[in-house]
């Protein structure tokens, strides 16, 4: 028996024996043609990303670009969101160095996950693992990377604002193994310098 878990704008995840199933589902008001045509182009890049990604992630079991369903481990863990703030100091500082390293081996291989937050994160056997690739792509672009990190910060400070700032600050303390780290802060400073513009005149 299928058990739903979670149903966003573009896919359903549910677990089926003992497997998470990511299946995108049709839209209605696009074309037929193009649907299918942007479903399986998503369902193949995101298992992709996944595969290379480099990092703790769920092991991609099959894919199908017919049924438009990716396969993959069920990682049965605590989602950080839910444990973040809780945390006693030293534990949460370590669970940011290590979101930091993944974060930095991610983009070392030219990966953007477009969408980290702590709902994209779970803990388990004390092992940081990513999911939800569906907003991710490839890209060497610095901008992109510095986008990726502003948007973290962001999340952090609505869902945790206790703590967000430690938690920031131990994420960029580790991902400091970047081979790109100081291009990548100085960019950071300008996108954040353009939101603070943007909010002035809004």
């Amino acid at each position: 028996m299928n058990k739903l878990i979670g149903r966003g704008a573009e896919a359903i995840l549910y677990i089926e024996n003992n497997k998470l199933i990511k299946e995108r589902i049709k839209k209605n008001y696009r074309i037929n043609e193009i649907d299918e045509k942007l479903r399986k182009y998503r369902t193949r890049s995101e298992s992709k990303l996944i595969q290379n990604s480099g990092i703790n992630v769920p092991k991609i079991l099959s894919v199908n670009d017919k049924t438009m369903k990716i396969e993959m481990e069920y990682i049965k863990g605590d989602l950080i969101k839910n444990i973040l703030d809780n945390l006693d100091k030293k534990e949460r500082e370590k669970l940011c160095k290590e979101i930091g390293e993944q974060i930095a081996i991610l983009h070392d291989k030219n990966i953007i996950h477009g969408d980290l937050t702590t709902s994209n994160m779970i803990v388990k056997e004390n092992k940081v693992y990513f999911i939800d690739f569906g907003l991710g792509y490839n890209s060497l672009r610095i901008e992109d990377k510095a986008v990726d990190l502003h948007l973290l910060k962001q999340a952090l400070e609505s869902k945790h604002y206790k703590v967000f700032e430690e938690c920031f600050n131990a994420i960029l303390k580790s991902y400091k193994k970047s081979v790109n780290y100081d291009v990548v802060m100085e960019r950071l400073k300008k996108v954040e310098q353009r939101g603070r513009y943007k909010r002035k005149n809004e």
